[in-house]
């Protein structure tokens, strides 16, 4: 009761949230918010207004299960979508930052330093509009010690001498796919602040907001650096489980072991546990490659080159992963595949999710379009302009504001996307699977093999196929770490 109590006098001050960044992270996160306290008001604000259109549509910009259920649930009640920043920065009592932090491209620690470039804006606009005193919370991955920085940008640009800002990092813990469950049932929600009365007084007013359906035995506070680093570390070892599995993919397609059988009898081992023990033709996403990259540079800065280098070894077996995979497809079908009809069937970087950031079908691909193949790609979920798009995107640039991408080429003459599994491996001398849809699993491959060239080959990157069944209809397998079928056996695993 006494909680209760506390919580309620805290709301009655704090009744106002503003999200900078309607993306992956700031729209899902900030409408679960909404929906578990309908008391307080959430507003999601961007400068693009596409995006906030989306928003305010029955069309989201994003696709995520459970994602629609909420927001048309809470939009217009006590949540809404602006491009009005300004204003709702200026009313809100807790701002949270959820802006892109992308890789830099150029001057110091290009390809491995985070570019803060929309953080420091923000945190500058913060500064100039505010009226009042407001906590703001870092929920953008962001190196360690950003919140310093930006406690120095707020204060030196703070106009009013009576208004306080105090820095939180929240970072989002959030599996695409899996976003709204995620948010309803974390394994933990972590907040770090500073360990001032004040900083100690600004991590209780947050974590009375997800005590709303968080028990507070899965709210983790600590200070500012451990939660900043906890989420890079988080990512890294993530990354690195994933890594090692497909290291042992290689030896087990060497040795003829099978890597679901050894990645099976590993996680049985209660010390290990069997999740991210899945080989596949690589990882993706917005966040495993660019937070290892920033915690490289954050290691070499510090002058622990030894501990750089040890991560640096995780994206190097990711690329040789993906390039392995591509010399497979190559060297089997008779060392060329100028001018043959590839289907690619998944683009997105994992299933139930139309995020294509750091996938790895890009980098096959575009091995595959550097060997003067015919593309045909379906996937479920991901539009022709966004597939175009990524293929023919700089490094990095994934990562920027929409509006400072460059647009898809109009006409990409190796390139055709289609909206069906049946129209892309139609006179097909090769499937590629690319991402483990569930429908991928029950096509009816038989069909597929009718009215594919021959011989047809399938080359599983994401193990989700039936081995036997489909060699038993005639194709010609490969599925990573799986024993290897006769015709692949003898073939160089790499270029």
């Amino acid at each position: 009761m006494k909680n209760e109590k506390r919580s309620f006098q805290l709301l009655l001050k704090m009744v106002k949230i503003c999200c900078i960044g309607a993306g992956y992270v700031g729209g899902p996160t900030m409408a679960v918010i909404a929906l578990k306290c309908p008391e307080i008001e959430v507003v999601v604000v961007d400068i693009s207004v596409p995006r906030i259109n989306a928003w305010n549509s029955d069309q989201l910009p994003i696709y995520e299960p459970g994602l629609d259920e909420v927001v048309k649930e809470c939009r217009g009640r006590n949540l809404f979508f602006s491009t009005d920043v300004e204003k709702h920065v200026a009313e809100a009592d807790i701002v949270f930052v959820s802006v892109n932090t992308p890789t830099k491209t150029r001057g110091l620690g290009a390809g491995k330093a985070a570019d803060l470039t929309y953080w420091e804006s923000a945190a500058r606009m913060i500064a100039d509009v505010s009226k009042s005193s407001k906590i703001v919370v870092e929920k953008s991955t962001v190196p360690v010690k950003t919140a310093e920085a930006i406690e120095k940008i707020l204060t030196h640009n703070n106009n009013n001498n009576g208004i306080s800002f105090q820095i939180l990092s929240n970072p989002e813990f959030l599996a695409e796919g899996t976003a709204i469950s995620d948010l309803f049932n974390p394994d933990r929600v972590l907040i770090g602040g500073r360990e001032t009365p004040e900083g100690k007084k600004a991590i209780e007013t947050l974590k009375d907001v997800y005590a709303h359906w968080v028990t507070e035995d899965r709210i983790i506070c600590t200070n500012l650096w451990s939660a900043e680093l906890s989420k890079l570390a988080a990512n890294a070892l993530l990354s690195q489980r994933i890594s090692s599995v497909n290291a042992m993919s290689a030896l087990c397609e060497a040795t003829g072991a099978d890597v679901t059988q050894v990645s099976h009898a590993v996680g049985k081992d209660t010390r290990i546990g069997p999740k991210f023990l899945n080989a596949s033709v690589g990882f993706g996403g917005s966040c495993f490659q660019k937070d290892i990259l920033n915690l490289v540079y954050i290691c070499e800065c510090n002058g622990l080159p030894e501990v750089a280098n040890y991560w640096k070894q995780v994206i190097k077996l990711n690329d040789y992963q993906k390039s392995r995979f591509v010399n497979r497809i190559v060297s089997s079908m008779f060392n060329t595949t100028s001018g043959k009809k590839i289907a690619v069937l998944g683009f997105a970087f994992k299933k139930d999710t139309g995020d294509t950031r750091e996938t790895p079908a890009i980098d096959v691909c575009k091995g595959l379009i550097g060997d003067n193949a015919q593309l045909s790609i379906y996937d479920p979920q991901v539009p022709e302009d966004q597939i175009k798009k990524d293929l023919f995107m700089n490094k990095f640039d994934w990562d920027h504001p929409s509006h400072l991408q460059p647009t898809s080429p109009s006409a990409v003459k190796q390139v055709r996307v289609v909206w069906d599994a049946y129209e892309a491996t139609k006179d097909a001398h090769a499937i590629c699977i690319l991402t483990e849809w569930d429908e991928f699993k029950t096509l009816d491959y038989q069909k597929i093999y009718d009215n594919m060239q021959k011989p047809a080959f399938v080359f599983d990157g994401r193990n989700i196929i039936d081995v036997k069944e489909l060699r038993n209809i005639g194709f010609k397998v490969y599925s990573i770490g799986k024993p290897l079928d006769d015709w692949f056996k003898d073939m160089p695993a790499v270029a």
